[in-house]
């Protein structure tokens, strides 16, 4: 029989998970990047063909919270919005930022 926490554990990550997802989905900014920032980055983490990151890319990541951006790195909310995360996790070396550590 679960343990009553662990239902409510669950039940608060995949709240987070959805709230996540309207978010990302609804223009809003998530780790100090905008819906612009966001679209701008989104076909260098893109699979099948992941471009090079443009230049709009690079500036709203180097604006961004890499540390917030890091914590996202095992979650379900980047794959379900199309992002490859080891793409994600690749893309500040790829604009010459330093990556958080242990990210």
């Amino acid at each position: 029989m679960p343990m009553k926490g662990s239902k409510v554990g669950v039940l608060g990550m995949v709240v987070l998970g959805l709230l996540l997802i309207v978010e990302f989905t609804s223009g809003l900014s998530i780790c100090n990047m905008n819906d612009d920032g966001l679209t701008s980055c989104k076909p260098s983490v893109t699979q099948p063909n992941p471009v090079k990151p443009s230049a709009s890319c690079c500036k709203a990541l180097s604006a961004a919270d890499l540390r917030c951006l890091c914590s996202y790195r095992n979650s379900f909310v980047l794959p379900s919005i199309g992002i490859d995360p080891e793409l994600a996790m690749a893309l500040p070396t790829k604009c010459n930022l330093t990556s958080p550590p242990n990210c």
